[in-house]
């Protein structure tokens, strides 16, 4: 955007808009470039003209940083210099390729002081209604923070205290498939021990999520045979919830992906489809098929549909629907697991015809 549209330039009048104008020095920042840190002087205000940047702060030792809030075009940052001088309170990063003009402090102030009452009152006001908005999503961000935390060492406890079991359940099932050697009795050990691990693997992808760590272990996947076997997998479960699970897909498509997490984005959608399907003659429709350049994955059920008013929200924090005690991860579980990967996720979703998930990944090359 040019920098004589910026919502901050509109706050003056004609004469003083344009002196800002000319006396802004635009620089262009790079991705991941920190364009100011906590404790430096704060000598300059920045208005985004294009890209985005990321406004954190340190929390407890080390490099550990809370992010505060994004600035994204005709936005600014960097504001409150102009009312105390004081040091730095926030790290500000660019998240993307960003464009910004920076106007020093002592320019504004010599503006400000040749400038009308109440558009300085407008001014200041403003600024005061944003840090209250910012001090708001610090004190959320640290709220959400806790809560992880504390989700985390729930689930490390769990998974030390499961492991026992699941490892006296494994060693059962590998000594009932020796003593029984038809090919029902070893498919049916085979599920057992694959459901056990599933169950680790699904523990172990919440710890990793309540640390923030998104680290993805990729090969190529067939997404025939990935659709095939969480159809196998979850059969047992499909039957005792008396919903038609119908599985389509075309051959030969594959992507890079992390099967355990590509696994776990896909049975949060089933349990979530399941538990809203509660009374209801459920169906739920799994497809994929090639879409250009990507993988198209569409899951659908003929359910409630989600409620309007937490649409907007569905894949934040703690945001839950049609289910009995859920804590609300299992959406942003699956967002942050589509994300990592590169892809794409949306949602239609209505009373009348149900929910349809649409998850997208870039196609990989056979070698």
């Amino acid at each position: 955007m040019k920098l004589e549209s910026h919502q901050f330039i509109c706050y003056f009048e004609p004469e003083q808009a344009a002196h800002i104008s000319q006396i802004a020095i635009i620089k262009k920042i790079n991705t991941q470039d920190i364009i100011f840190d906590e404790g430096d002087d704060s000598d300059s205000l920045f208005l985004v003209l294009e890209g985005e940047v990321e406004v954190s702060k340190r929390s407890g030792e080390g490099n550990n940083y809370v992010i505060i809030t994004s600035v994204e075009s005709n936005g600014y940052f960097g504001e409150l210099g102009i009312i105390d001088k004081k040091p730095r309170s926030a790290r500000v990063i660019a998240t993307k390729e960003t464009t910004v003009a920076q106007i020093s402090y002592e320019s504004i102030i010599d503006i400000l002081a040749n400038t009308k009452g109440d558009v300085v009152l407008k001014i200041l006001s403003i600024l005061s209604q944003r840090l209250r908005t910012v001090t708001t999503e610090y004190v959320n961000q640290l709220a959400y923070k806790e809560k992880m935390t504390l989700i985390g060492e729930m689930v490390n406890t769990i998974i030390h205290d499961f492991r026992s079991p699941f490892t006296g359940i494994q060693l059962s099932s590998s000594m009932l498939k020796e003593l029984h050697q038809d090919e029902e009795s070893r498919e049916w050990c085979d599920l057992i021990s694959m459901q056990v691990q599933r169950m680790l693997n699904m523990a172990e992808e919440v710890l990793a999520f309540s640390q923030g760590n998104t680290t993805l272990y990729c090969h190529k996947i067939d997404i025939a045979k990935l659709l095939q076997d969480f159809q196998k997998l979850n059969q047992v479960y499909i039957e005792s919830a008396a919903v038609d699970l119908i599985v389509s897909f075309e051959e030969g498509l594959l992507i890079n992906a992390d099967e355990n997490k590509i696994n776990r984005a896909l049975q949060n959608l089933l349990a979530n489809s399941v538990e809203a399907l509660d009374k209801i003659e459920g169906k739920i429709e799994i497809k994929a098929q090639r879409k250009d350049r990507w993988v198209e994955i569409t899951f659908s059920d003929n359910g409630p549909g989600i409620p309007p008013d937490i649409q907007d929200n569905l894949f934040e924090a703690f945001v839950s629907y049609g289910k009995q005690g859920g804590i609300g991860l299992g959406t942003t579980i699956i967002k942050t697991i589509v994300d990592a990967h590169g892809g794409e996720i949306y949602f239609e979703s209505d009373s009348a015809t149900g929910t349809t998930f649409y998850i997208c990944f870039l196609l990989a090359t056979m070698d």
